[in-house]
């Protein structure tokens, strides 16, 4: 499932990042990798707050449309 429908306080893990060599580069530096474990901690409008490792990352609509996690 996309990131921006994924429930809130759940475990979920990285199956499939949509997008080119370019942005996968930019989002693995930010921790966003296949097999990563992420939480989101707040979907409001499609934009997300995530727990990534230790830290919190917020994306917008448009980015967060092109992760794709599961349970």
């Amino acid at each position: 499932m996309p990131l921006v429908i994924a429930p809130v306080n759940v475990e979920l893990t990285i199956i499939r990042l949509l997008c080119d060599e370019k942005d996968k580069k930019h989002f693995e530096s930010l921790g966003i990798a296949v097999n990563q474990k992420i939480t989101v901690l707040s979907n409001t409008g499609g934009n997300v707050i995530l727990m990534i490792k230790e830290g919190r990352l917020a994306l917008d609509r448009n980015i967060a449309t092109k992760i794709v996690v599961t349970i």
